[in-house]
């Protein structure tokens, strides 16, 4: 009964179909009229041939014969009664059996399942919704954010201007409401001053009208936007938007740090504080050949051997794991011990400069080069498109697939080459090829969409970033007001409060890696972090520890040690 009234408010608040419903109210008049001047009509003719009929049988005979169902216990003799038969028959033809059902689905049926829709998408949120977090588009961004969402227990709503859009989602168990983005009646609705943030990833006027129209009924509630230019980020500002996704910028930051280059060196590829990790290749070092256990790495420089990169994956070490001539190290410790690794280990290398190849020169592109500038590693670009080109002596137009152009750009004796396209399937494309071209060449790819890392590792690349999962990173960073730092698409490195179960326990009795996969290299007690802990430090229920591994790890941790 509660969800008949729903539709029924739902089809009579709507202008159109209460305006069809009237409609449909007048045609039913105009039958009642019509039946009942055949049957005036009836009784006339029958009077002239000399039958007499009740009026309940005038009525009777009319709509038998409109309907087409013609008992025949009532006939006509004469030649114009029978004339007259054919005319209520045509009449009901038309009328019964074509006009009115047109009419009613048209104007009543139609109407009335689109209302039965409507009721599902609602257009508020219940006064007990708190803590939310409301999104303004259901894209590859903040696809990958409700899952971190739903995996952290937060409740969330996409907020979508259409009842399409409302539709496709809710068959994709998406929790949505409908209103107006740009209308500030809609985020009293969704309760915006009980929820915890506010997510737009449209486009830039959107995101700037979405920002406006918040602050103008809540003033401290978080809100995140995306922007793709420096005018969209001033607007923003001005709007009052708490935080900006500087999406190019990010990217070409992200996949400028993941170059390692031929000197052997560690580089730095994510930062917590005073936590550094870096990434460093061990050939032609003096490790080649050893194991863990043989390298002596800690003793030697003081950082903890996290794990081993193998095309996107993060794989544990041991003792016993040996060290090839492709191994990439990822590294935890100190700056200062960074440092020390660099100094132990650089003078085994080869002194080269590293050399870049940048397939792509749109915004990432250009962000990219930037960040390699920063860092005085050299570049060269790919360009397929003249009008984008921004960096005239240091680009070449053409087709990143075309042999004798990677020649002229140093292909040939580049360290590695970064894929910044915006298509997915173009980087799996070149991935490929260049694979095939150089077995050792270092490729990082940028992906967009999150179901295309697997095929990018799978095609040759050896570092894959999407959009998708660091701005989801970044937007659940500002949610928790925890740390957490994405080293590459599906590891990542994050804080967690010491369970109960640990307390008193030592680092080494813990086994929390053998048990999650998930390795700690840094502990927090009483504000004092100690980074590269030895086995024997003493673990305490609260203190923050810091936790690298992948997401399935991360998410194993907080399967076994679920939050207080």
């Amino acid at each position: 009964m509660k969800a008949l009234t729903t539709v029924i408010t739902a089809f009579l608040d709507n202008q159109t179909s209460r305006r069809n419903l009237l409609a449909l109210f007048r045609l039913l008049g105009v039958l009642l009229v019509i039946v009942t001047a055949f049957s005036i009509t009836f009784h006339v003719l029958m009077e002239r041939e000399g039958q007499h009929h009740s009026w309940m049988t005038g009525f009777y005979w009319t709509l038998t014969v409109m309907s087409t169902l013609g008992f025949g216990d009532i006939t006509f003799e004469s030649d114009i009664g029978r004339l007259f038969s054919i005319v209520v028959l045509v009449t009901g033809v038309v009328f019964l059996l074509v006009l009115l059902p047109f009419t009613f689905i048209e104007f009543f049926y139609a109407p009335w399942m689109k209302a039965q829709q409507a009721a599902n998408a609602p257009r508020s949120l219940p006064a007990s919704m708190r803590n939310h977090v409301i999104l303004t588009f259901h894209g590859a961004i903040t696809e990958r954010l409700v899952k971190m969402l739903r995996k952290h227990h937060h409740p969330y709503s996409v907020l979508v201007p259409t009842l399409a859009e409302a539709l496709e989602l809710r068959e994709s168990n998406i929790p949505v409401v409908v209103g107006d983005l740009s209308d500030s009646e809609t985020y009293r609705r969704l309760r915006i001053d009980q929820a915890a943030m506010v997510v737009t990833t449209r486009s830039d006027v959107i995101n700037t009208n979405v920002t406006f129209s918040v602050r103008e009924i809540c003033e401290k509630i978080t809100i995140v936007a995306s922007a793709r230019s420096k005018a969209a980020r001033d607007a923003l500002e001005l709007a009052g938007v708490t935080h900006i996704l500087h999406l190019e910028e990010m990217m070409g930051q992200a996949l400028s740090r993941r170059v390692v280059g031929s000197d052997c060196c560690a580089h730095i590829i994510g930062e917590m504080g005073e936590l550094v990790i870096a990434e460093a290749a061990a050939a032609a070092t003096e490790l080649e050949g050893r194991t863990v256990a043989e390298s002596g790495i800690k003793p030697a420089t003081g950082v903890t051997l996290v794990g081993l990169w193998d095309h996107g994956k993060l794989l544990p070490v041991s003792p016993d794991t040996r060290i090839e001539g492709d191994t990439i190290f990822i590294l935890g410790g100190t700056a200062e011990q960074i440092e020390r690794y660099n100094q132990t280990y650089r003078r085994q290398g080869k002194a080269e400069s590293n050399r870049v190849v940048i397939v792509g020169g749109g915004r990432v592109g250009r962000a990219t080069a930037a960040a390699l500038d920063q860092q005085g590693i050299e570049w060269i670009m790919i360009e397929r498109l003249a009008e984008r080109v921004r960096y005239k002596d240091r680009t070449l137009v053409g087709d990143g697939a075309e042999f004798d152009l990677l020649v002229e750009a140093g292909m040939h004796e580049a360290s590695s080459v970064i894929i910044t396209t915006h298509d997915d399937d173009t980087n799996i494309f070149l991935t490929i090829f260049y694979r095939r071209l150089r077995k050792k060449l270092q490729i990082i790819s940028r992906c967009t969409r999150e179901a295309n890392v697997a095929r990018l590792h799978r095609a040759g690349a050896d570092v894959v970033l999407s959009y998708a999962t660091m701005s989801a990173n970044t937007i659940l960073n500002h949610l928790r007001g925890s740390e957490t730092l994405l080293l590459a698409e599906g590891v990542s490195l994050f804080t967690a409060n010491t369970p109960r179960s640990l307390d008193g326990r030592t680092l080494a009795d813990s086994q929390v890696r053998s048990r999650t996969g998930c390795s700690i290299i840094a502990t927090e007690h009483r504000s004092v972090r100690q980074i590269n802990p030895a086995p024997g430090t003493e673990l305490h229920a609260g203190d923050k520890l810091c936790l690298i591994g992948s997401l399935e790890a991360e998410e194993r941790f907080f399967e076994i040690y679920p939050p207080d």
